[in-house]
């Protein structure tokens, strides 16, 4: 297929287009009914005489062209409608058919706050042209009125709230919040793109609207992406605050599959600066070596990484409840575990050349011996729940 995107140094042209590209050059193999031949690109500044190419050969059109923050609001219009028009008559001069995509706005419904919207008029005006060209030609028409926006490459202080936040969160900026209870419906980049995916081999969601709700069915008028996610400014505040103390506090705040936590975190992730990519850990160190705890977790326990110097045990002791993971990754050494009530030695001999994890088995107390003479023994560790100064849990007894 041939795929003609336009708008395509936008926010959402450029996450289209980079995994169309994906499609195209075998890098994404998660769809293998759909071949991508040549992704078009058009915007502002491509030679519009290209426009005229693309359409001839295009098997696929997403319009993502618009204007969000004109000079005038008349700009609206000519930059909504107008280059619509354009798009349609140059498919129409070829003769073709092919499926149109028209990105669109919630604010075309003119509903409650999107009344007076020069935005939307200009947008339901785009809406309407696109219906009138799929009832002359025959085209299937796609219509997506898309809520707020959000993910990498959003453009802040533009047209994205979340944008701005995530912008200004990580480059220790203020944040203006009128109103923290106000509820936003987030749509994230990737579901978007995926929904495209759907409607580019021919299963796009469809709906009408009751109101700003969209209601799902296979003859509705417009299409919608599936998921998305209602919050309010104040918790996405909330959020981001969290993010920003994770280097500090080592704690990642809970991020479940498919939540907004999860996106918004890659979003926020994506507007690091180059000195925030990375940050110091603290190290504690003594005469056997190293301790350095890497990683927290709300409800998963935590990461560190042990370093034994030559010849040394470390370890010594027991837990009631707490359990672990030693996953030796340099050097050699041997990990020895002995039910407290019991004379038997567990013995593991264990290399970084052939990584095994070895559970430290509740009630048995145990250690680990660096049995070189001249390497460290380098060793990553998860305990399934957070280390707490005022219930340890860990009692001192020689395996």
């Amino acid at each position: 297929m041939n795929i003609l995107v336009t708008g395509a140094k936008g926010f959402v042209g450029r996450n289209l287009c980079e995994n169309l590209k994906n499609i195209r050059d075998g890098k994404n193999r998660t769809r293998p009914a759909l071949c991508v031949e040549n992704v078009f690109e058009y915007d502002l500044d491509t030679d519009p005489a290209l426009l005229d190419e693309y359409c001839a050969k295009a098997d696929f059109v997403f319009n993502l062209a618009g204007v969000n923050r004109p000079k005038e609001q008349s700009e609206f219009m000519q930059g909504n409608f107008g280059f619509a028009s354009t798009l349609l008559d140059t498919l129409k001069k070829h003769g073709n058919t092919c499926p149109v995509m028209l990105s669109s706005s919630i604010q075309a419904t003119l509903i409650g706050r999107y009344g007076q919207s020069d935005y939307g008029k200009s947008k339901l005006a785009g809406e309407e042209l696109f219906f009138a060209y799929a009832k002359e030609t025959g085209a299937p028409v796609l219509v997506y009125r898309f809520p707020n926006l959000f993910g990498k490459w959003c453009r802040p202080n533009y047209n994205s709230a979340v944008a701005t936040f995530c912008h200004n969160t990580a480059h220790d900026l203020p944040l203006t919040v009128n109103d923290p209870a106000t509820e936003l419906e987030l749509l994230y980049i990737d579901d978007l793109v995926e929904e495209m995916l759907d409607a580019l081999e021919g299963h796009p969601h469809r709906c009408d609207y009751d109101g700003l709700a969209p209601i799902f069915g296979q003859d509705g008028r417009y299409c919608a992406a599936p998921v998305t996610h209602k919050v309010t400014l104040g918790e996405i505040v909330a959020l981001l605050d969290a993010f920003k103390a994770q280097p500090a506090t080592l704690q990642m705040p809970e991020i479940p599959a498919g939540s907004l936590a999860k996106k918004l975190y890659s979003t926020y992730l994506s507007y690091l600066p180059k000195e925030k990519a990375a940050f110091s850990l603290k190290q504690n160190t003594d005469a056997r070596g190293s301790f350095t705890e890497l990683l927290k977790t709300e409800n998963c326990g935590q990461f560190s990484v042990n370093v034994s110097l030559p010849g040394i045990t470390k370890g010594q002791h027991w837990h009631n409840t707490k359990w672990e993971f030693f996953i030796v990754v340099s050097g050699h050494g041997l990990i020895q575990q002995r039910r407290v009530d019991s004379d038997e030695v567990l013995k593991f001999e264990v290399w970084g050349d052939k990584p095994t994890a070895v559970q430290m088995l509740p009630g048995y107390t145990h250690n680990i011996i660096n049995l070189s003479d001249s390497e460290n023994l380098v060793t990553v560790m998860w305990a399934n729940e957070l280390f707490d100064p005022g219930h340890p849990d860990t009692f001192g007894l020689p395996v």
